[in-house]
């Protein structure tokens, strides 16, 4: 890392740039939330007004500027009009456009100017159709571009004024023209991410930018233009401003704030897309250890043995990442369920692991969730008792999962979701159509989440040996002893949880129930269609559901007591003894994933001090190459030490920077929930 880096990344590590904020001035939203204004340009003039009121900040060493200075800004609702809103409609969490990707890379190839003018020309069509809705949002697009466009131009005055001659000449040129270089893509898009944000959106994901930045990289390499110690610092920035605004940025914790880079794949003819530029991104990565941009790997059977030993070398600084995504799995899972071939193989994920198309999608990934294990324990209430054999409960337990399945389509019918007419110009088929994104895009899927899936397999597992094949225990006594809570029957507690199969160790009676839940699940969903003509997609996620449906699920038949966690993501069950990595990837990998592609990774903890010895670092290497190879969709891994997690909770004051993955996201753990501090520590630690 040069010298210059050092200084900046201690700027930021201080906290310097957080003195320079203030409280925008909440009377002015008087200006947008006049009843008489629709939402598409209440938004315009939200985002104007908060531009207008921002102070450009420029550092004379800096080369990639825009940083937030304004906080608090009103949203475009009232909340009484919010809860009338919520009264007839299903607002999705805060109502924004969130779990998006757009398409970058076209507006940066295009410049401002020529967006404006595409705009002005499509315009002119809509009001001669009398298209009174298509004039209103391009209007407000424009709006939001020309508001774009003078702090971009302040920025420029205030470069010249702080003497970053580089940043200067840049903007005045860019957004408003193509970019030409690399540092121009990388400036570009900061304009474009932060103003994205500004809007009011969140969760913007960065998306394949070893795609949409590679000719702009390679054309400075090859020129002579760039070296590749040039080209490092200049990631290295460019990853540092993703840092800049994060904990201003809407999340269920600080850290959780969407902003994944996506690095390898495939390119549109199938050959291997990893480069030059995907290399340096993992190096900048580990050579900053911060939280974002969370780093994504998508990898094949194909996937050479160093780039997974690459990988392994970013996981091992201890920041929660890269996940890895498998293409033979994903790309024809995506397929199946209706995107084109083409945009299949462009995936990239949302916030955490959800797979979306830039440009394309308007999917909203994580719009549900299902408890596995209260429909195991609902089937096991209401017809256990009843059931002669395990097929009729698997039956019964079938049962429950599709009316779970019919109460959640049901739910997220009528929805509504805030206007964005800036990003909306970054998604395919906005400007043609001359609306905004958030009535629809190519893809409008929705994304069910499935928690619990150890805990629900292995409670089948239990039922099915203890009941039917044992004969130890009748229904009737599971059913007492489970809504119990164990009390007074510790010692069948004990047997289920120690004696019973679990999933984890490569045992086909439990990991066959899993097997049994996922396609059960998919199968559930599948030919569904929301109200959007989108499919709903089955995953094995769990975003935040985990902790949720753990807390209010009263015990289970895997010997869970009541309220006890569950696993995050597709991931043992946490009091588990398990056959160790091997047996755990071998367990999951079983399920045919393709059927649940809305992701959700198998989630590993292993102690950081494996990642000390370069031998070992290898063999964790071959461990994702493994579960790859054996038709694994999803893999994260966590570099923890337990001890010190503890130490961080009574002294948080020691450890300001010491990261950890959460379920799709990684966060410095003194700033999460004790709930979330408590369930990393809990999780099975493995070696290899």
């Amino acid at each position: 890392m040069t010298e210059r880096m050092q200084r900046m990344l201690e700027e930021y590590l201080t906290h310097q740039h957080r003195a320079l904020r203030r409280c925008f001035d909440a009377a002015q939203a008087a200006a947008w939330r006049d009843p008489a204004l629709p939402p598409t340009m209440r938004t315009a003039i939200r985002l104007r007004a908060l531009l207008e009121a921002e102070q450009p900040v420029v550092r004379p060493e800096q080369q990639i500027v825009f940083q937030r200075t304004v906080t608090d800004v009103p949203g475009i609702f009232s909340d009484e009009e919010l809860r009338a809103l919520r009264s007839t409609h299903y607002l999705h969490e805060l109502g924004n456009l969130s779990n998006i990707c757009p398409d970058y890379g076209r507006v940066i190839a295009l410049g401002l100017d020529a967006v404006r003018a595409q705009c002005t020309a499509r315009r002119a069509q809509a009001q001669e159709k009398q298209d009174t809705d298509g004039c209103m949002f391009l209007d407000a697009a424009i709006m939001e571009i020309d508001a774009v466009l003078a702090l971009s131009d302040r920025y420029a005055d205030a470069a010249e004024q702080a003497g970053a001659a580089d940043a200067a000449m840049r903007l005045r040129r860019i957004p408003r023209e193509p970019a030409r270089s690399f540092a121009d893509c990388l400036q570009f898009f900061r304009i474009l991410h932060y103003t994205a944000w500004a809007e009011g959106n969140y969760h913007m994901t960065v998306g394949r930018f070893d795609q949409f930045a590679l000719p702009y990289f390679t054309r400075d390499r090859q020129s002579g233009a760039l070296t590749e110690d040039t080209a490092l610092e200049l990631i290295e920035e460019f990853f540092l401003t993703f840092n800049l605004d994060s904990d201003l940025y809407p999340g269920v914790q600080q850290g959780d704030d969407g902003q994944s880079l996506m690095l390898g794949g495939v390119t549109a003819d199938g050959t291997d897309a990893f480069n030059a530029l995907s290399s340096l991104c993992l190096t900048a990565s580990r050579e900053l250890k911060l939280i974002d941009p969370k780093i994504n790997l998508r990898v094949s059977a194909r996937t050479p043995l160093a780039r997974y030993e690459a990988g392994t070398e970013l996981t091992a600084v201890g920041l929660g990442f890269p996940q890895y995504s498998n293409d033979d799995v994903v790309i024809p899972a995506l397929e199946a369920l209706g995107y084109d071939p083409a945009d299949a193989r462009n995936y990239t994920v949302a916030a955490c692991w959800e797979f979306i198309i830039p440009g394309k999608g308007m999917d909203i990934n994580n719009i549900a969730g299902l408890s596995l294990p209260k429909a195991v324990n609902d089937a096991m209430n209401h017809r256990l008792r009843d059931c002669a054999d395990f097929h009729a409960f698997r039956a019964a337990v079938r049962e429950e999962i599709v009316a779970a399945c019919d109460r959640i389509c049901a739910q997220v019918q009528h929805l509504y979701i805030f206007p964005a007419p800036f990003l909306s110009l970054m998604m395919d088929g906005c400007l043609d159509r001359a609306r905004d994104i958030s009535l629809g895009g190519k893809y409008n899927n929705y994304g069910i989440h499935g928690t619990g899936v150890a805990t629900a397999a292995d409670s089948m597992a239990a039922i099915h040996q203890a009941v039917f094949v044992e004969h130890s225990v009748s229904a009737q006594e599971l059913i007492d002893a489970v809504a119990a809570d164990f009390h007074g029957h510790e010692e069948l507690q004990q047997r289920l949880r120690t004696q019973m199969p679990k999933m984890g160790c490569d045992d086909d009676r439990a990991d066959g129930e899993a097997v049994f839940l996922l396609h059960t699940f998919a199968e559930a969903l599948h030919g569904r269609k929301n109200e959007r003509g989108g499919v709903f997609r089955a995953g094995t996620g769990t975003a935040m559901f985990y902790l949720q449906h753990a807390a209010e699920t009263p015990a289970s038949a895997d010997g869970r007591s009541g309220g006890e966690p569950f696993g995050a993501n597709y991931s043992p069950s946490l009091f588990a003894e398990t056959g160790g990595p091997i047996s755990i990837v071998r367990s999951f990998t079983k399920a045919d994933l393709r059927e649940t592609c809305n992701g959700g990774p198998l989630t590993m903890e292993f102690h950081q001090s494996l990642f000390r010895d370069p031998e070992s670092r290898t063999k964790v290497a071959q461990l994702v190459q493994y579960f790859v190879k054996r038709g694994g969709h999803q893999f994260q891994l966590n570099a923890v030490n337990p001890d010190t997690l503890r130490d961080a909770q009574r002294h948080p004051e020691k450890y300001p920077r010491l990261v950890v993955r959460i379920w799709g996201w990684s966060a410095y753990f003194v700033e999460l929930d004790r709930a979330y501090q408590d369930h990393v520590i809990a999780r099975q630690e493995y070696r290899v």
